[in-house]
């Protein structure tokens, strides 16, 4: 539809549209307007504007309650008609703005909003914003006379109750949005009226009177009210700000006293007094006001969880001081302190918002010829730091992170201004008092002391260090943020301080007392790091690392000396310890003399061993920092750690084993090693010289079979002829302190013994006696001989006798090797290094087994094991070496203590995997009889017993013999006899009364006999269940007869099912006998 732009014909088409509204007041008549005026032109509009909203005022002044949906129609229109239209008469001004405010207030009270629905309330809100919008300037700033002030009161009262009390957000946005255009300072796209040098101070002396009550009602809204959205606490900061800005603006208050006079000489009465008079006094008074309600709204938001309000809390703090700085003189520290604490914002645009703000200020400050910024800064800074002590005690976590990233921020923007700073000795003092308080690590997790290591095989330098995956815990902080950014501090004041001052008086605070020194490991290990910048983020450059090594080497000694290295990690080190310190006297732990060893400690104890473990691991991550510091030039310093941190890698403690594993990945990268393993094979000379000399000094140095032990796990075989001697002084350390030191040596020979299974140093599998008659022209009296040999070895024979026989298996055996022969049964005389090492370690453990520790004799049981399978290949020098353990190993089969019958039972079985023929005799005549004994009289009770019975002892004993049988069987080649000795001692364990893990147990052994002897296993099955009837082929046959045939469906039943379908047998002319 075409437009009307004459007014002429604009009245014509609306004239009636009035009339009938004016007499006919309805939803419908008012939509008919509206549409009305859609079709007119604004500039018609413009002229026709008094006579338009004549009846729609009409509608709104009639008396009594009116319709929701009638008031909402007339608030759409008059906006479409303010929207397209000025104001331009100060009576249509305020006879609408009262109008507008006398629809949501209250009919008792004009500043209070009444009970309108949120829908008529944002409507009326958006018609009063379009209302300021349109009035002319000259107009406009009528409102602001004092004559207005309680209309204008009224107003702004109503319209912060409904920020404060309303719960619908629109109307929050909208109610603020027009606080902000009574302020003039509307951030909307549209033009908007910019007030001149006197219509500014009116306009500030008439918002001074309300002043007190827009602050009071915002930083509610702020800081109270924490299910607001972050659009309203956004808004919220912005009008704040803007308003404060006009009451408070510099350029005003310069030459206020003129406007102010005028002002009075003006205005008298009542009204006069109504007016803020902007005094000295006053703005003095305010100042103070405000600044302890801006801080406490930057207290609050300058961690909002929403980064816009954080941003707007920048533009807050900057704009302030740009237009305030004179007036709110004392807000600026807070001000700058909300900047400074910006930069380090997670969210890029508020980092750099703050960081460009703080640029200007520093620029006008410098065009001003002044050092009033960097004073201003460092005194922050100073007023800060003696806080600083106090806060860390008292606040939380949030408050905490707040003060920490103010004080890094004033760090970053001071720069080289720190070093200044920290010349104080005052200012010094108290940075470090609240490092050591905040950092105060909490040391009473028992997790940590009673965690055992276990061998870490780092076999790349890529890994990722393990050190990484060790969480801190401290002691007045949880918040992993502010651990982030005490660690930044550190680094800054590494980077911009002076640095022998710093590493001097924290070393101080080191030695001081034990309580500082994990804080002050910590700082240190941050301060050097930060010393050549390479972690730290922004315009930092990496200084070189060649000038640190002065630096850095008196701290790695600290750190290694032995007051603060060698701290006991577990119960028996701090048994020692104490034993040794008191000469006697009676130590604060308590021992248990039960079998099992273990010690219990007091919480006093527990707390001391958890804080020597973490200042053993903060030292090791010290030195993988500085080993990353210095890179390439820490290659002088590694003679001096290397031992030191291969000792803590074989520490028992878990937490400071993986720390050490961690720091030897760190050398690595920093030194240009691939692995762990090429550092200890490139230093193995130096390492083993140490090692073979601190062996013979086990009173001075009693962890050099620790750092052996740590040093065979993480090396190769190449390392294998170099370690033989070593192993040999350890043998020879073991033969002469057999009593003092035994568990501690058995605990190296292990780490060896496993570390040569690790390897895998089997030669190409060397054919057996049977595979080398196949091949070769069989040779019967060479082999008769042989064999006789052989079973009278198994018997117990010795051949010592110089018979012929001998000599005719000796005149084989040379025949053998001038044919260049090899049948793996000759014996060598220059065996592999690995072979020496398990069959000297063997040796021992024969003599070891009966001694009465029993952690000793489990250490000793599975070192056997490990020489058995190290000396598989070498079966001619294994089988005198079983021959002979062979006594003390069936004492330990029948040994009283029952741990000690799992392992040696273990043991047994290996052995019978390698030596098959040569211990079958033995365990057939003197283990099998006892074994199935055992299991027979035990079902017994096994079977009846409850839930209960899982955690005994005797339950273990079973699943070990039962999980261990069906291989020995096999492995041993045992005959009929022993197998149904075997059946028969297993089969009450196939009852499903039994405990379901001795059930799998058991079926496993049937598994293993089945392909032994599967006719003997079937038939023992069938006669205790066989669900089959087999019918003879022929009348001639007898019919087959079994016990377990016809029998009903009992507990035995399930698991023979399962074990006959092992079988897969299929006979002929069978009929299924159903079990019910």
């Amino acid at each position: 539809m075409a437009q009307i732009d004459s007014p002429k014909e604009a009245f014509a088409v609306l004239r009636p549209r009035c009339v009938i509204l004016t007499r006919e007041p309805s939803v419908t008549n008012v939509e008919a307007l509206h549409n009305y005026l859609r079709t007119v032109d604004d500039g018609a509009l413009q002229q026709l504007q008094d006579y338009v909203l004549f009846p729609l005022r009409f509608v709104l002044k009639i008396p009594g309650p009116k319709q929701e949906g009638l008031v909402l129609a007339v608030m759409d229109t008059m906006t479409y008609v303010l929207e397209k239209t000025s104001v331009r008469s100060w009576e249509s001004l305020y006879n609408i703005f009262s109008e507008l405010c006398l629809c949501i207030s209250s009919p008792n009270d004009p500043g209070k909003p009444g009970s309108a629905s949120e829908e008529l309330k944002l409507s009326v809100l958006k018609c009063l914003d379009v209302l300021l919008h349109a009035a002319y300037g000259d107009v406009v700033f009528k409102l602001y006379e004092p004559a207005m002030l309680p209309t204008l009161g009224a107003a702004i009262s109503l319209i912060l109750a409904l920020i404060e009390g309303e719960q619908a957000r629109g109307v929050q946005i909208a109610a603020l949005k027009c606080l902000q255009a009574l302020a003039f300072q509307c951030d909307c796209p549209q033009d908007h009226v910019i007030p001149n040098q006197e219509e500014s101070y009116a306009l500030g002396n008439a918002l001074a009177s309300f002043l007190p009550g827009v602050t009071r009602t915002l930083s509610q809204v702020i800081c109270h009210d924490m299910t607001r959205g972050h659009t309203v606490v956004m808004r919220a900061l912005r009008v704040l700000y803007t308003i404060v800005s006009v009451v408070m603006d510099d350029g005003q208050l310069i030459n206020k006293e003129s406007a102010e006079v005028a002002v009075a000489l003006r205005h008298h009465g009542k009204l006069g007094e109504l007016n803020v008079q902007r005094s000295f006094d006053w703005i003095k008074n305010t100042s103070q006001r405000l600044s302890m309600v801006l801080q406490k709204i930057i207290s609050c938001t300058s961690a909002h969880q929403h980064w816009r309000v954080r941003l707007e809390l920048v533009s807050l703090s900057g704009y302030l001081l740009a237009k305030c700085s004179k007036s709110l003189e004392e807000c600026t520290g807070s001000f700058l302190g909300a900047l400074v604490g910006a930069i380090n914002d997670e969210e890029a645009s508020v980092r750099e918002k703050s960081n460009r703000v703080l640029k200007e200020i520093a620029v006008s400050s410098q065009a001003n010829n002044c050092q009033a910024f960097t004073d201003l800064l460092s005194e922050n800074l100073h007023g800060l730091s003696s806080s600083l002590p106090q806060l860390m005690r008292t606040a939380d976590d949030q408050q905490k992170f707040f003060v920490l990233s103010v004080y890094l921020g004033y760090l970053k923007v001071l720069g080289s201004q720190v070093a200044v700073m920290l010349n104080s000795a005052v200012h010094l003092k108290r940075i470090s008092k609240a490092m050591m308080q905040v950092l105060e690590m909490d040391v009473t997790d028992v997790r940590i002391v009673e965690e055992r290591s276990f061998p870490i095989v780092v076999q790349d330098g890529s890994a990722t260090p393990i050190t990484n995956i060790l969480k801190k815990h401290f002691l007045y902080f949880t918040d992993d943020r502010i651990y982030l950014v005490l660690r930044e501090i550190c680094q800054m004041l590494g980077y911009y301080g002076n640095l022998h001052l710093l590493v001097d008086h924290f070393m101080d605070l080191y030695r001081e007392s034990s309580a500082y020194r994990k804080q002050s490991i910590l700082v240190l290990n941050e301060v050097l790091a930060g010393a050549v910048g390479i972690d730290l983020e922004g315009d930092q450059k990496p200084k070189p690392a060649v000038s640190l090594i002065s630096v850095i080497s008196p701290v790695i000694e600290e750190y290694l000396s032995a007051d603060n290295w060698d701290l006991p990690t577990n119960y028996e080190q701090s048994l020692h310890s104490n034993q040794d310190e008191n000469h006697g006297q009676g130590p604060s732990l308590t021992i248990s003399k039960s079998p099992n060893e273990f010690c219990m400690a007091t919480v006093g104890d527990v707390r001391q061993l958890n804080s020597n473990i973490w200042q053993i691991c903060l030292q090791l991550e010290g030195i993988g920092m500085f080993s990353r510091v210095l890179g390439p030039n820490f290659h002088p310093l590694l003679m001096m750690v290397l031992y030191s941190v291969l000792e803590k890698v074989g520490d028992k403690s878990l937490v400071v084993s993986q720390s050490a594993v961690g720091t030897m990945s760190d050398i690595c990268q920093a030194c240009g090693y691939a692995s762990p393993n090429e550092l200890i094979n490139s230093n193995a000379d130096y390492l083993l010289n140490d090692i073979s000399l601190n062996l013979g000094r086990p009173g001075v140095q009693p962890h050099a079979p620790r750092v052996f032990a740590a040093m065979v796990t993480h090396s190769d075989a190449s390392l294998l002829p170099l370690v033989a001697d070593v192993v040999q002084d350890v043998l020879t350390s073991l033969d002469l302190n057999h009593d003092q030191r035994a568990l501690e040596v058995c605990e190296v020979l292990h780490s060896v013994m496993k570390a040569i299974a690790r390897l895998d140093l089997s030669s190409k599998k060397q054919p057996n006696l049977l595979e080398m008659k196949t091949k070769e022209l069989l040779d019967a009296r060479g082999f008769l001989l042989e064999y006789r040999r052989q079973v009278e070895l198994a018997e117990g024979i010795t051949i010592s006798q110089k018979d012929q026989d001998d000599q005719d298996i000796s005149s084989v055996t040379e025949d053998q090797e001038e044919n260049g022969d090899s049948d793996g049964l000759r014996m060598d005389t220059d065996l592999p290094s690995h072979i020496t090492i398990a069959k000297d370690v063997m040796e021992r453990c024969i003599h070891l087994l009966s001694i009465s520790s029993l952690r000793l004799r489990l250490k000793v049981l599975d070192m056997l094991k490990l020489c058995v399978n190290v000396m598989c290949e070498y079966k001619q020098h294994l089988y005198p070496m079983v021959h002979r353990c062979w006594p003390v190993l069936q004492q330990r089969l029948n040994d009283e203590d029952p741990f000690i019958v799992p392992q040696a039972f273990k043991v047994l079985c290996s052995m019978g995997e390698v030596c098959t023929d040569f211990l079958k005799k033995r365990v057939s005549k003197t283990v099998m009889p006892k074994i199935t004994a055992y299991l027979t009289k035990q079902a017994q009770t096994s079977v009846k017993a409850g839930l209960n019975y899982t955690q005994s002892l005797n339950y273990k004993l079973q699943l070990a013999y039962l999980q261990g049988l069906g291989p020995l069987c096999v492995s041993l080649d045992l005959e009929e006899s022993d197998l149904d000795m075997v059946a028969e001692a297993c089969l009450p364990y196939l009852s499903v009364q039994q405990p379901p893990r001795l059930q799998e147990a058991c079926c496993s052994v049937f598994q293993c006999m089945i392909t032994k002897d599967p006719d003997v296993i079937w038939f023992t099955l069938c006669e205790r269940f066989c669900p089959y009837i087999y019918q003879p082929l022929h009348t001639d046959f007898m019919p087959v007869q079994l016990c377990g045939m016809g029998l009903q469906k009992h507990e035995y039943t399930d698991n023979i099912m399962k074990l006959l379908t092992e079988f897969r047998i299929e006979p002929t002319g069978m009929s299924v006998l159903h079990c019910t």
